[in-house]
């Protein structure tokens, strides 16, 4: 009994063993491009830390140089929020859409779903670039307006008032696919009895949808949530490639302020606060999100 014991603890740490033997690249990668970075930045929010020259503790002064004293901490916020109270809505509803209208009854529904997905797997460089094509005074828009309707458009991306719906309109022409593959993955697991019971019960069409479909989907529909807006608290590529964050700073973002503020200035302290301010909105938001989903997320038991 002792020796069979004693073999199954040997052959337990040699086990062990093997499996921190494969686990250490993951390990090690985790530590040093995670953990690491994650602990720096805790300790570069409290110093003055510039790019060059030396560091000294300063302990919430980069805190409360942000919310008192900085000019554009305030403004890249507010365009935060905006950008994402105007894109995750208008993501989600039409991925939505989307996904209900190419049903079963769709012909070559899987090419479009291709179709519709390539825009998430083309580089964003290619993106801005089609879309700059487009909404420049000499692009496509303002080319068919004026030989369709004799009208001249606004210079979109110069223009404070539409600058920032130019960038959530590529952003979700970008990102439609993404979550329109999440929903139609969830459609297509509705079982067929539940779907042709509401029918006999009289549910069809727009009342088949919101009260039986919906409902049936909506932890999916909490997951594509809570995906996209920690990805637009987060956007940067758009604004910055789009639009520069301007005119002025109507479309720059707390992310490209972080950026500016560590490669552009050289303040890494102030840029480091800044983005632990964000993720504690982030951790909030979601936070507030898993608390309401008990209300409308029905989940099976």
């Amino acid at each position: 009994m002792t020796t069979t014991t004693t073999r199954r603890g040997s052959l337990a740490r040699a086990e062990a063993r093997q499996a921190l033997g494969f686990a250490s690249p993951a390990l090690v990668g985790l530590a040093l491009f995670t953990i690491v970075p994650v602990g720096l930045s805790i300790v570069m929010s409290v110093y003055d830390w510039p790019t060059f020259g030396d560091r000294t503790f300063n302990g919430v002064e980069n805190y409360a140089k942000l919310f008192t004293s900085s000019p554009d901490f305030w403004p890249a916020l507010r365009n935060s929020a905006v950008y994402t109270l105007l894109y995750v809505p208008l993501s989600i509803a039409l991925s939505l859409a989307l996904a209900i209208g190419l049903g079963p009854r769709i012909r070559g529904r899987g090419a479009l779903r291709v179709l519709f997905f390539i825009p998430v797997v083309v580089p964003m460089v290619a993106n801005v670039l089609v879309w700059k094509m487009m909404l420049q005074p000499q692009g496509l828009f303002n080319g068919l307006a004026q030989s369709w309707f004799g009208i001249t458009l606004p210079n979109f991306l110069a223009d404070p008032s539409w600058a920032m719906i130019m960038v959530v309109a590529m952003s979700v022409w970008q990102g439609l696919g993404y979550n329109m593959l999440i929903f139609s993955a969830a459609l297509e697991q509705l079982p067929e009895s539940v779907l042709e019971a509401a029918s006999i019960d009289g549910a069809r069409g727009f009342r088949l949808i919101w009260s039986v479909m919906i409902p049936m989907i909506s932890p999916s529909i909490f997951f594509a949530t809570i995906m996209t807006m920690i990805t637009a608290l987060q956007v940067f590529a758009q604004p910055q490639l789009l639009t520069g964050g301007g005119p002025g700073n109507a479309t720059k973002p707390l992310v490209m302020f972080i950026w500016e503020q560590g490669f552009t200035f050289g303040d890494l302290g102030l840029a480091a606060a800044a983005a632990w301010i964000l993720f504690a909105i982030i951790i909030l938001i979601t936070g507030m999100q898993f608390a309401a989903q008990r209300k409308w997320v029905h989940y099976e038991h």
